[in-house]
């Protein structure tokens, strides 16, 4: 054993404010993102957690994020030309203005609210797999819709309350969990529910909204895509349900009052931790200086010193980090219990991990300037 990490071991208490600082500033930004990244998910959930296989998207439109992701309507019967093609259905979203039916007491609510269709059949392409049968049933009513349980405030309502979108009369039969909204609040009806309360009157006789498609055997999803894109000629653009999700979740971090807050709050961990790391370890050496002195005494060069510090600085980092990451799986339990989405990737974890490594070195290398203290003459005093 080195004997800086036998200091770090017997003297751990001195070295435990600058662990937790480490922990508590990695901590901060992977929740954050952790965070984002749930809502994201749970915002587009009703896509992200259909059957699909595929996703059929405009060449110039690969996310639901931005511009318009409409399809003209001879796509959908070309899509079923592959031989592997078993479904193929529209993700169809409209727009509408909202007014609850309040009661004695209550207040009214108009909102303008986004409309998601999923077709209420068993094991349809567009039908959530967390669906329970109770909802798939409750969507087949007439004027029926679904509302996250997040929501039900904003809209003013509760299950089996009455409320009107774009004038047509619904009726709030189920509610799901974990379908939040950021800024855009929205419902779920049936794909005949969806086209009644659409201004529009639904997507019209020449255009489509993107598409999901169901193949015969899901490992082969690369290969049809592959072969779909090729038959395209430039058309339309498949993508895998994995590659379709990644581009959603990148399309909204790179919006840029996330981009400013997530850099803003790295930037603040950073230098939360570099300030309080440093000063932890500078008060940690300075209180073994005497031993530190003696070193030199024995001949122990300066710049070995440095190493031992720069070593100590190593380990309090590997502490730090393993310690963040037992409190972010502690977090993520938590959430889950209480039901709030958070979604901790492998990518933001590394990456947490290599910037507090940085910080620890950085905060030993500020350290270092105490060891100038350490001269052998003090151990006559």
């Amino acid at each position: 054993m080195s004997l800086a990490l036998a200091t770090l071991i017997y003297e751990w208490r001195r070295y435990m404010a600058a662990i937790i600082a480490l922990a508590f500033s990695g901590v901060l930004v992977l929740v954050m993102i952790g965070f984002f990244t749930g809502i994201i998910h749970s915002v587009l959930a009703t896509s992200e957690r259909a059957r699909a296989d595929l996703f059929i998207m405009p060449i110039k439109t690969p996310t639901l994020v931005d511009g318009d992701p409409t399809l003209p309507a001879r796509v959908q019967p070309r899509i079923y030309l592959n031989p592997h093609v078993t479904e193929v259905r529209s993700i169809e979203e409209a727009f509408g203005s909202w007014t609850n039916t309040p009661g004695p007491g209550e207040k009214q609510v108009q909102k303008f609210v986004s409309i998601w269709a999923v077709d209420p059949i068993p094991n349809a392409v567009t039908l959530p797999v967390d669906y329970t049968e109770e909802q798939r049933l409750a969507l087949m009513e007439p004027g029926a819709i679904l509302v996250d349980a997040s929501d039900l405030a904003t809209l003013g309502v509760k299950i089996g309350s009455k409320a009107s979108i774009n004038g047509h009369a619904v009726r709030v039969r189920a509610i799901l969990h974990n379908y939040q909204s950021i800024n855009q609040t929205s419902v779920v009806a049936s794909r005949e529910t969806e086209r009644r309360l659409s201004r529009a009157g639904g997507s019209g006789a020449t255009d489509t909204g993107p598409l999901m498609v169901r193949i015969d055997n899901p490992a082969n999803a690369e290969m049809v895509r592959d072969q779909i894109n090729a038959a395209s000629h430039g058309a339309y653009h498949a993508s895998t349900a994995a590659e379709f999700n990644k581009l959603n979740e990148g399309a909204i971090m790179q919006e840029q009052i996330i981009g400013v807050l997530l850099l803003f709050l790295t930037i603040m961990a950073a230098l939360i931790g570099v300030g309080i790391t440093s000063q932890t370890l500078r008060g940690a050496i300075l209180s073994n200086i005497r031993e530190f002195a003696s070193l030199r005494a024995l001949g122990i060069s300066m710049g070995s010193l440095r190493l031992i510090v720069m070593e100590l600085s190593v380990w309090a980092g590997v502490a730090g980090v393993g310690l963040a990451l037992l409190l972010t799986w502690l977090a993520s339990i938590a959430a889950g219990a209480a039901g709030l989405p958070l979604i901790i990737r492998s990518g933001p974890a590394i990456f947490i991990s290599v910037m507090l490594m940085i910080i620890a070195v950085i905060s030993g290398a500020m350290a270092m300037g105490i060891l100038k203290r350490s001269q052998p003459a003090d151990l006559l005093r």
